[in-house]
């Protein structure tokens, strides 16, 4: 897959016979997503054009609220991996600018879409939206299709057990440390990815020596205690237990991923990994003494290992 962030670095000579483009934020790639990209790269296959994903980073969520933006299901690593394994040809994701954000619904059709992507088919889903102030639509592009050559699917959002699927509704579940009716919505159990980090050894000293991941993100979409599964390792896939906050018993400001690996013993420092949440096992707390929050981590390890070898995910 060949990732574009300008315009300009568009691959105009493969796309002279045209393009199938999907275009949203494809934050946590669920149920719904799946769709639009199955349509997507079949409906290119069939055409003999290349696939194109359009996203943008910042997210325009993150633009709008950039004081208070919502939790990051996906770090772009993240979303550029799942999409080259799902067999997209291009992810053009440039940054969404003040530029961006002030650009005609038309404008964005005829020189985005139509010169830049050179679309012949684009696939949205029912509630999209695009261009300054949200004013393009799926109406605007079934106006303009037939003049400007392309043609367009729109597809139905998915419902599962009446939650519509969608980022918002996933972001809410795992808030909610309802991990269980995330999974339903995203496919598969809620994962964070990372490049292994020095930490202050804390963990360690206290007979719980963890794996710290840097989370790049401004505000993590879970919180607390989990039962976890590790892989990318070459040990395979290991079961653990993870803590993702500020610490407060040790008063830390910024949010961290850390991972305590059951029967594991090997330096890990630099390599990346991902870690599936299977289950929340409670809140973050904050104890009055060192020797308190031990007796709790023996707790935690204990119910995890229980929990994992219950589960069959």
């Amino acid at each position: 897959m060949r990732l574009v962030r300008h315009i300009k670095d568009l691959p105009h000579a493969d796309l002279r016979a045209g393009s199938v483009v999907t275009i949203g934020s494809f934050d946590g790639i669920h149920f719904g997503h799946k769709q639009l990209l199955d349509q997507v790269i079949s409906k290119s296959h069939s055409m003999g054009v290349p696939s194109i994903v359009m996203s943008f980073e910042p997210t325009p969520k993150e633009f709008f609220s950039a004081a208070n933006p919502p939790a990051r299901l996906m770090r772009f690593r993240e979303k550029f991996e799942f999409l080259a394994g799902y067999g997209i040809d291009i992810f053009y994701c440039p940054r969404f600018s003040p530029a961006m954000r002030s650009i005609r619904s038309g404008d964005f059709i005829r020189q985005i879409l139509v010169q830049g992507m050179n679309a012949r088919h684009i696939v949205v889903g029912d509630d999209f939206h695009f261009a300054r102030k949200r004013e393009g639509n799926i109406d605007e592009l079934r106006r303009v299709q037939k003049p400007l050559h392309f043609a367009v699917d729109q597809v139905a959002s998915i419902v599962k057990g009446g939650v519509r699927v969608s980022s918002t509704a996933i972001r809410a579940a795992l808030a909610d440390g309802n991990l269980p009716l995330a999974k339903s919505l995203l496919g598969r159990p809620y994962r964070m990815s990372g490049r292994i980090i020095k930490g202050r050894q804390v963990g360690k000293a206290l007979g719980y020596a963890t794996a710290n991941v840097d989370l790049r993100r401004r505000q993590s979409a879970v919180l607390g205690i989990f039962a976890v599964r590790v892989s990318g390792l070459k040990e395979g896939i290991v079961s653990g237990v993870a803590s993702v906050g500020t610490r407060p018993t040790f008063d830390l400001v910024k949010p961290l991923l850390e991972v305590h690996l059951f029967d594991f013993n090997r330096d890990i420092y630099g390599e990346y990994i991902h870690i599936d949440f299977i289950a929340r096992i409670r809140d973050e707390l904050k104890f009055e003494s060192v020797e308190e929050l031990v007796a709790e981590m023996d707790t935690d390890a204990e119910n995890a290992r229980l929990i994992l070898a219950a589960d069959m995910s």
